[in-house]
């Protein structure tokens, strides 16, 4: 089995099997989604621990998994709205209860309330 680096603390850990079998997954978007956006649920959909998850994700794709969740999300938000839904219908269609909630969040992430970037999409 592969070494990955030093701990901070100096101990390097071996990757288990558990971290093969993550490498072997193809589509983590669509994951990522039927998960809910939620890093408990993607680990449980994995069949692994959230902290096996975390190591995964922080050696692969050098994010944490609720970082890289919350990006996918804005992601599929992002394509929503450029496809034609509304916002209140792409908030919906990514798990938000509240239109509002969305557009602080997406704000947070995109810089601008969806509605200065696709200002026709209100509703």
């Amino acid at each position: 089995m592969g070494m990955v680096p030093a701990l901070k603390n100096g101990h390097q850990f071996e990757l288990t099997g558990m971290n093969s079998k993550l490498n072997h997954f193809q589509n983590w978007p669509e994951m990522a989604r039927e998960a809910k956006w939620s890093a408990s649920e993607l680990a449980k959909k994995c069949g692994i621990s959230v902290r096996t998850l975390e190591r995964h994700f922080l050696n692969n794709m050098d994010a944490c998994p609720k970082k890289w969740l919350i990006e996918q999300r804005q992601k599929r938000a992002s394509e929503l709205l450029c496809a034609g839904s509304t916002v209140k219908e792409a908030s919906y269609q990514i798990g938000y209860r509240h239109a509002s909630t969305f557009s602080r969040e997406y704000k947070k992430h995109c810089g601008s309330f969806p509605t200065e970037k696709h200002p026709s999409k209100v509703a």
